[in-house]
Protein backbone atom coordinates (compact mmCIF):
# COMPACT_ATOMS: atom_id res chain seq x y z
CA UNK A 1 0.00 0.00 0.00
CA UNK A 2 1.36 3.79 -0.78
CA UNK A 3 -0.36 5.02 2.94
CA UNK A 4 2.12 6.17 4.86
CA UNK A 5 2.78 3.29 7.83
CA UNK A 6 3.33 4.17 11.87
CA UNK A 7 3.83 1.59 14.50
CA UNK A 8 1.40 3.55 16.48
CA UNK A 9 -0.80 6.51 16.93
CA UNK A 10 1.04 8.10 19.99
CA UNK A 11 2.33 10.72 18.20
CA UNK A 12 -0.49 12.89 19.05
CA UNK A 13 0.03 13.10 23.07
CA UNK A 14 -2.24 15.52 24.73
CA UNK A 15 -1.71 17.08 28.13
CA UNK A 16 -5.31 16.35 29.11
CA UNK A 17 -6.09 18.13 32.13
CA UNK A 18 -9.20 16.46 33.45
CA UNK A 19 -12.00 18.61 30.35
CA UNK A 20 -14.35 15.62 30.42
CA UNK A 21 -14.67 11.91 30.72
CA UNK A 22 -12.33 9.46 28.74
CA UNK A 23 -10.73 12.06 27.12
CA UNK A 24 -7.61 10.83 28.25
CA UNK A 25 -7.36 8.09 25.97
CA UNK A 26 -7.46 9.87 23.29
CA UNK A 27 -3.74 10.80 23.94
CA UNK A 28 -2.52 6.90 23.67
CA UNK A 29 -4.11 6.45 20.54
CA UNK A 30 -7.70 5.39 21.37
CA UNK A 31 -11.14 7.00 19.94
CA UNK A 32 -13.41 9.84 21.39
CA UNK A 33 -15.84 8.47 24.29
CA UNK A 34 -19.39 8.03 23.21
CA UNK A 35 -20.72 10.86 25.06
CA UNK A 36 -18.72 13.01 21.89
CA UNK A 37 -21.62 11.47 20.10
CA UNK A 38 -25.04 10.89 21.95
CA UNK A 39 -25.10 13.52 24.74
CA UNK A 40 -26.13 17.55 24.11
CA UNK A 41 -24.53 18.93 26.94
CA UNK A 42 -21.11 18.05 25.05
CA UNK A 43 -22.34 19.34 22.24
CA UNK A 44 -23.60 22.78 23.73
CA UNK A 45 -19.71 22.39 25.36
CA UNK A 46 -18.44 22.06 21.82
CA UNK A 47 -19.96 25.18 20.20
CA UNK A 48 -18.14 27.29 23.12
CA UNK A 49 -14.67 25.15 22.94
CA UNK A 50 -14.65 23.57 19.31
CA UNK A 51 -16.61 26.00 16.82
CA UNK A 52 -16.60 29.66 18.79
CA UNK A 53 -12.40 29.57 19.49
CA UNK A 54 -11.78 28.70 15.62
CA UNK A 55 -12.38 29.60 12.10
CA UNK A 56 -15.49 27.43 10.99
CA UNK A 57 -17.44 27.77 7.72
CA UNK A 58 -21.53 29.17 7.45
CA UNK A 59 -21.64 29.74 4.08
CA UNK A 60 -20.72 30.47 0.76
CA UNK A 61 -20.02 34.18 -1.48
CA UNK A 62 -22.23 32.62 -4.32
CA UNK A 63 -25.37 32.80 -2.18
CA UNK A 64 -24.92 36.91 -2.08
CA UNK A 65 -23.40 37.88 -5.61
CA UNK A 66 -24.36 41.32 -6.02
CA UNK A 67 -23.28 44.25 -3.75
CA UNK A 68 -26.76 45.00 -1.14
CA UNK A 69 -27.14 41.12 -1.54
CA UNK A 70 -28.09 39.58 2.30
CA UNK A 71 -28.64 36.56 3.56
CA UNK A 72 -29.81 34.93 7.07
CA UNK A 73 -28.12 32.09 8.31
CA UNK A 74 -28.43 30.46 11.72
CA UNK A 75 -25.05 28.74 12.85
CA UNK A 76 -24.96 26.68 16.07
CA UNK A 77 -28.27 28.59 17.25
CA UNK A 78 -27.03 31.91 16.55
CA UNK A 79 -28.99 33.96 14.09
CA UNK A 80 -26.52 35.31 11.54
CA UNK A 81 -26.30 38.15 8.40
CA UNK A 82 -24.26 37.13 5.34
CA UNK A 83 -23.96 40.50 3.57
CA UNK A 84 -21.95 41.95 0.48
CA UNK A 85 -21.87 46.24 1.24
CA UNK A 86 -21.67 48.18 -1.76
CA UNK A 87 -17.88 47.95 -2.01
CA UNK A 88 -18.36 43.91 -2.92
CA UNK A 89 -16.99 43.00 0.69
CA UNK A 90 -18.54 40.08 2.43
CA UNK A 91 -19.40 40.82 5.86
CA UNK A 92 -21.28 39.17 8.63
CA UNK A 93 -23.23 40.72 11.46
CA UNK A 94 -25.26 39.02 14.31
CA UNK A 95 -28.84 39.23 12.30
CA UNK A 96 -30.61 41.16 15.28
CA UNK A 97 -31.53 44.81 15.66
CA UNK A 98 -29.76 46.65 18.91
CA UNK A 99 -32.99 47.94 19.94
CA UNK A 100 -35.33 44.85 21.44
CA UNK A 101 -33.13 42.12 19.20
CA UNK A 102 -35.57 41.31 16.80
CA UNK A 103 -34.63 39.39 13.63
CA UNK A 104 -33.71 41.85 10.79
CA UNK A 105 -33.88 39.61 7.53
CA UNK A 106 -36.16 36.57 7.70
CA UNK A 107 -35.48 35.76 3.82
CA UNK A 108 -32.57 36.10 1.08
CA UNK A 109 -32.92 39.55 -0.43
CA UNK A 110 -31.21 43.08 -2.15
CA UNK A 111 -31.00 45.97 -0.16
CA UNK A 112 -30.64 48.81 -2.39
CA UNK A 113 -30.47 51.41 0.81
CA UNK A 114 -30.58 50.78 4.20
CA UNK A 115 -31.35 47.79 6.41
CA UNK A 116 -34.73 48.32 8.26
CA UNK A 117 -35.90 46.48 11.29
CA UNK A 118 -39.61 45.45 10.58
CA UNK A 119 -40.25 46.24 14.93
CA UNK A 120 -39.60 49.62 15.00
CA UNK A 121 -37.70 50.88 11.87
CA UNK A 122 -34.71 51.58 13.34
CA UNK A 123 -32.16 51.35 9.66
CA UNK A 124 -28.75 50.75 9.82
CA UNK A 125 -26.33 50.98 6.77
CA UNK A 126 -25.02 48.04 4.87
CA UNK A 127 -21.52 48.23 7.13
CA UNK A 128 -23.64 47.88 10.08
CA UNK A 129 -24.03 51.31 11.02
CA UNK A 130 -27.22 52.45 13.21
CA UNK A 131 -28.47 55.55 10.93
CA UNK A 132 -31.95 56.43 11.95
CA UNK A 133 -34.12 55.93 15.06
CA UNK A 134 -37.64 57.09 14.27
CA UNK A 135 -39.83 58.17 17.33
CA UNK A 136 -36.85 57.28 19.38
CA UNK A 137 -37.49 60.65 21.61
CA UNK A 138 -41.57 60.89 21.22
CA UNK A 139 -43.94 61.34 18.43
CA UNK A 140 -41.66 63.30 15.77
CA UNK A 141 -38.85 63.25 17.75
CA UNK A 142 -36.36 60.74 15.97
CA UNK A 143 -33.08 60.75 18.68
CA UNK A 144 -32.45 61.59 22.36
CA UNK A 145 -29.57 62.36 24.33
CA UNK A 146 -29.53 59.17 26.92
CA UNK A 147 -28.89 56.86 22.99
CA UNK A 148 -25.80 57.04 20.97
CA UNK A 149 -26.22 55.94 17.54
CA UNK A 150 -22.84 55.61 16.63
CA UNK A 151 -22.39 53.17 19.94
CA UNK A 152 -25.17 51.35 18.43
CA UNK A 153 -24.09 49.57 14.88
CA UNK A 154 -24.74 45.81 14.17
CA UNK A 155 -22.79 43.31 16.19
CA UNK A 156 -20.38 42.69 13.35
CA UNK A 157 -18.65 38.83 13.22
CA UNK A 158 -15.05 38.40 12.31
CA UNK A 159 -15.07 37.06 9.16
CA UNK A 160 -12.73 35.94 6.26
CA UNK A 161 -13.62 34.57 2.77
CA UNK A 162 -11.40 31.51 1.19
CA UNK A 163 -11.93 29.72 -2.26
CA UNK A 164 -15.59 31.34 -1.73
CA UNK A 165 -16.03 30.09 1.34
CA UNK A 166 -17.08 32.14 4.35
CA UNK A 167 -15.22 31.52 7.48
CA UNK A 168 -16.22 33.29 11.05
CA UNK A 169 -14.43 32.95 14.32
CA UNK A 170 -17.05 33.66 16.48
CA UNK A 171 -14.87 34.10 19.67
CA UNK A 172 -13.11 37.24 17.86
CA UNK A 173 -9.64 36.00 19.27
CA UNK A 174 -8.44 33.17 16.96
CA UNK A 175 -5.05 33.62 14.95
CA UNK A 176 -5.66 35.38 11.56
CA UNK A 177 -7.23 33.07 8.90
CA UNK A 178 -3.95 33.27 6.92
CA UNK A 179 -1.81 31.68 9.27
CA UNK A 180 -4.14 29.19 10.00
CA UNK A 181 -4.69 27.58 7.30
CA UNK A 182 -0.65 28.52 6.27
CA UNK A 183 -0.03 25.08 6.26
CA UNK A 184 -3.28 24.26 3.38
CA UNK A 185 -2.11 26.62 1.50
CA UNK A 186 1.09 25.93 0.75
CA UNK A 187 0.21 22.84 0.33
CA UNK A 188 -2.11 23.15 -2.43
CA UNK A 189 -0.13 26.74 -3.33
CA UNK A 190 -0.45 25.63 -7.14
CA UNK A 191 -4.08 26.71 -6.72
CA UNK A 192 -3.50 29.96 -4.38
CA UNK A 193 -5.13 33.08 -6.55
CA UNK A 194 -6.85 30.75 -8.93
CA UNK A 195 -10.33 31.73 -9.53
CA UNK A 196 -12.86 29.23 -8.62
CA UNK A 197 -16.45 29.68 -10.63
CA UNK A 198 -19.58 27.96 -9.03
CA UNK A 199 -21.16 25.81 -11.59
CA UNK A 200 -25.09 26.31 -11.07
CA UNK A 201 -27.92 25.01 -10.05
CA UNK A 202 -26.77 21.26 -10.80
CA UNK A 203 -23.36 22.09 -8.67
CA UNK A 204 -25.08 22.49 -5.64
CA UNK A 205 -27.46 19.80 -3.74
CA UNK A 206 -27.70 18.99 0.64
CA UNK A 207 -27.97 15.53 2.77
CA UNK A 208 -29.16 15.62 5.97
CA UNK A 209 -27.14 12.74 7.98
CA UNK A 210 -28.92 11.95 11.25
CA UNK A 211 -25.93 11.96 12.85
CA UNK A 212 -23.29 13.80 15.16
CA UNK A 213 -20.96 15.99 12.92
CA UNK A 214 -18.10 14.56 13.94
CA UNK A 215 -18.19 11.18 12.38
CA UNK A 216 -18.96 13.05 8.77
CA UNK A 217 -15.45 13.91 9.28
CA UNK A 218 -14.06 10.89 10.81
CA UNK A 219 -15.52 9.12 7.67
CA UNK A 220 -14.08 11.65 4.98
CA UNK A 221 -10.55 11.32 6.51
CA UNK A 222 -9.91 7.56 5.76
CA UNK A 223 -9.68 5.70 2.53
CA UNK A 224 -10.34 2.39 4.40
CA UNK A 225 -13.98 2.10 3.71
CA UNK A 226 -13.60 2.46 0.15
CA UNK A 227 -14.04 -1.38 -1.53
CA UNK A 228 -16.43 -2.00 0.74
CA UNK A 229 -18.67 1.30 0.79
CA UNK A 230 -17.52 2.75 -2.45
CA UNK A 231 -16.64 0.11 -5.06
CA UNK A 232 -17.63 2.13 -7.98
CA UNK A 233 -15.29 4.57 -7.11
CA UNK A 234 -13.09 2.00 -5.61
CA UNK A 235 -12.60 0.61 -9.48
CA UNK A 236 -10.45 2.82 -10.54
CA UNK A 237 -8.96 4.81 -7.70
CA UNK A 238 -8.32 1.64 -5.47
CA UNK A 239 -7.43 1.22 -1.92
CA UNK A 240 -4.16 0.63 -2.52
CA UNK A 241 -3.82 4.48 -4.72
CA UNK A 242 -4.80 6.43 -1.75
CA UNK A 243 -2.44 8.08 0.89
CA UNK A 244 -2.69 9.58 4.45
CA UNK A 245 -2.74 13.33 4.86
CA UNK A 246 -2.23 14.86 8.72
CA UNK A 247 -1.27 18.43 9.55
CA UNK A 248 -1.54 18.30 13.71
CA UNK A 249 -4.06 20.42 14.93
CA UNK A 250 -4.82 21.86 11.46
CA UNK A 251 -6.27 19.36 9.18
CA UNK A 252 -6.52 15.59 8.01
CA UNK A 253 -7.63 13.50 4.99
CA UNK A 254 -6.67 11.16 2.12
CA UNK A 255 -5.16 11.42 -1.41
CA UNK A 256 -5.38 9.34 -4.80
CA UNK A 257 -2.37 8.87 -7.00
CA UNK A 258 -5.07 7.79 -9.69
CA UNK A 259 -8.28 10.08 -9.93
CA UNK A 260 -9.85 9.29 -13.53
CA UNK A 261 -13.70 9.26 -13.77
CA UNK A 262 -15.11 8.94 -17.08
CA UNK A 263 -18.17 11.45 -17.26
CA UNK A 264 -18.43 11.59 -21.01
CA UNK A 265 -18.33 8.79 -23.23
CA UNK A 266 -17.07 11.67 -25.92
CA UNK A 267 -13.76 12.05 -23.78
CA UNK A 268 -15.00 15.66 -23.23
CA UNK A 269 -13.34 16.97 -19.83
CA UNK A 270 -13.29 20.02 -17.77
CA UNK A 271 -10.91 22.54 -18.26
CA UNK A 272 -7.77 22.51 -15.91
CA UNK A 273 -6.35 24.79 -13.74
CA UNK A 274 -3.49 26.58 -15.09
CA UNK A 275 0.03 25.50 -14.42
CA UNK A 276 -0.50 22.84 -12.22
CA UNK A 277 2.98 20.68 -11.97
CA UNK A 278 2.25 17.20 -13.76
CA UNK A 279 0.90 15.18 -10.34
CA UNK A 280 -2.19 17.13 -10.72
CA UNK A 281 -3.08 15.33 -14.22
CA UNK A 282 -4.32 12.20 -11.65
CA UNK A 283 -4.16 13.03 -8.10
CA UNK A 284 -6.61 14.47 -6.28
CA UNK A 285 -6.75 14.91 -2.52
CA UNK A 286 -9.64 15.20 0.18
CA UNK A 287 -9.06 17.14 3.09
CA UNK A 288 -10.98 18.21 6.45
CA UNK A 289 -10.51 21.52 7.49
CA UNK A 290 -11.05 21.94 11.11
CA UNK A 291 -13.47 21.77 12.41
CA UNK A 292 -16.28 21.89 9.58
CA UNK A 293 -15.59 21.76 6.14
CA UNK A 294 -14.57 18.84 4.01
CA UNK A 295 -12.76 19.80 0.63
CA UNK A 296 -11.66 18.05 -2.30
CA UNK A 297 -9.79 19.35 -5.07
CA UNK A 298 -9.11 17.85 -8.37
CA UNK A 299 -7.16 19.38 -11.65
CA UNK A 300 -10.36 20.23 -12.72
CA UNK A 301 -12.82 21.22 -10.21
CA UNK A 302 -13.00 22.13 -6.91
CA UNK A 303 -15.76 20.94 -4.36
CA UNK A 304 -16.32 22.22 -0.57
CA UNK A 305 -18.81 20.32 1.75
CA UNK A 306 -20.01 22.24 4.80
CA UNK A 307 -21.08 20.57 7.60
CA UNK A 308 -24.23 22.51 10.01
CA UNK A 309 -24.37 20.52 13.28
CA UNK A 310 -27.98 20.91 14.12
CA UNK A 311 -27.78 19.10 17.04
CA UNK A 312 -25.61 16.34 18.87
CA UNK A 313 -26.99 13.68 16.39
CA UNK A 314 -28.23 15.36 13.22
CA UNK A 315 -25.97 17.26 10.51
CA UNK A 316 -26.76 18.69 7.15
CA UNK A 317 -24.43 18.33 5.08
CA UNK A 318 -24.06 21.66 1.99
CA UNK A 319 -22.35 20.81 -0.93
CA UNK A 320 -21.20 23.07 -3.91
CA UNK A 321 -19.24 22.13 -6.49
CA UNK A 322 -16.94 24.81 -8.52
CA UNK A 323 -14.90 24.85 -11.84
CA UNK A 324 -12.28 26.57 -13.40
CA UNK A 325 -13.58 29.12 -15.51
CA UNK A 326 -16.67 30.87 -16.63
CA UNK A 327 -16.87 28.64 -19.85
CA UNK A 328 -17.37 26.07 -17.84
CA UNK A 329 -20.58 26.81 -16.33
CA UNK A 330 -21.96 27.71 -19.15
CA UNK A 331 -25.22 25.84 -21.06
CA UNK A 332 -23.18 23.36 -23.41
CA UNK A 333 -21.03 21.95 -20.13
CA UNK A 334 -24.36 21.13 -18.26
CA UNK A 335 -24.34 17.89 -19.35
CA UNK A 336 -21.21 16.77 -18.18
CA UNK A 337 -21.49 19.31 -14.22
CA UNK A 338 -25.12 17.24 -14.17
CA UNK A 339 -23.25 13.87 -14.30
CA UNK A 340 -20.22 15.10 -12.16
CA UNK A 341 -22.65 16.42 -9.65
CA UNK A 342 -24.72 12.74 -9.86
CA UNK A 343 -21.34 11.29 -9.37
CA UNK A 344 -20.48 13.18 -6.01
CA UNK A 345 -24.26 13.22 -4.87
CA UNK A 346 -24.36 8.87 -5.29
CA UNK A 347 -20.68 9.03 -3.44
CA UNK A 348 -21.81 11.19 -0.46
CA UNK A 349 -25.36 8.79 -0.41
CA UNK A 350 -23.06 5.90 -0.26
CA UNK A 351 -21.63 7.18 3.05
CA UNK A 352 -25.07 8.06 4.92
CA UNK A 353 -25.92 4.55 6.10
CA UNK A 354 -22.53 4.09 7.58
CA UNK A 355 -22.07 7.07 9.11
CA UNK A 356 -25.86 6.28 11.07
CA UNK A 357 -25.07 3.08 11.46
CA UNK A 358 -22.17 4.37 13.43
CA UNK A 359 -23.99 6.99 15.50
CA UNK A 360 -27.01 3.98 16.89
CA UNK A 361 -23.24 1.82 17.60
CA UNK A 362 -22.40 5.17 20.43
CA UNK A 363 -25.28 4.37 22.05
CA UNK A 364 -24.00 0.71 23.19
CA UNK A 365 -22.73 1.29 26.82
CA UNK A 366 -19.80 -1.20 26.84
CA UNK A 367 -18.13 0.66 23.49
CA UNK A 368 -15.41 2.58 24.06
CA UNK A 369 -15.01 4.61 21.43
CA UNK A 370 -13.61 1.72 19.00
CA UNK A 371 -10.17 0.32 17.95
CA UNK A 372 -8.35 2.31 15.52
CA UNK A 373 -5.53 1.37 12.47
CA UNK A 374 -2.14 2.55 13.39
CA UNK A 375 -1.95 2.67 9.33
CA UNK A 376 -5.64 3.17 7.81
CA UNK A 377 -7.11 5.12 10.22
CA UNK A 378 -4.04 8.02 11.42
CA UNK A 379 -5.92 11.11 9.69
CA UNK A 380 -8.92 10.07 12.08
CA UNK A 381 -7.52 9.80 15.00
CA UNK A 382 -5.79 13.51 14.08
CA UNK A 383 -9.25 14.75 14.16
CA UNK A 384 -10.11 13.06 17.50
CA UNK A 385 -6.59 14.47 18.90
CA UNK A 386 -7.34 17.91 17.53
CA UNK A 387 -11.21 17.61 18.90
CA UNK A 388 -9.26 16.56 22.67
CA UNK A 389 -7.24 19.28 22.59
CA UNK A 390 -9.97 22.30 22.56
CA UNK A 391 -10.55 20.76 25.76
CA UNK A 392 -7.26 20.86 27.64
CA UNK A 393 -5.98 24.33 26.00
CA UNK A 394 -3.32 22.21 24.15
CA UNK A 395 -2.23 23.04 20.65
CA UNK A 396 -0.01 20.57 18.43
Amino acid sequence: MKLAETSNLNHARLPISTPAPGLTRVAEGGCLPNAFYTDASVFEEEKKRVFSPNWSCIGFGKEIPQAGDAKPVTFLGIPLLLLRDKTGRIRVFQNVCRHRGMILVDEPTNFRGVIRCPYHSWCYSLDGELKTTPHLGGPGRNDHPAVTKSELGLYEVRSTVWMDLIFVNLSGDASDFKTATKTLTERWSEFEGQRVYHGGAESSFSLTVQSNWKLAIENYCESYHLPWIHPGLNSYSRLEDHYNIIEEGQFSGQGTTVYNPKLDDSGRNFAHFRNLPQKWSTCAEYIALYPNVLLGIHQDHFYAILLDPLSHDRTLERVEIYYTSPEMTEAPWQDLRQRNSEMWKGIFIEDIGVVEGMQRGRHAPDFDGGTLSPVMDSATHAFHAWVASQYSGYQA
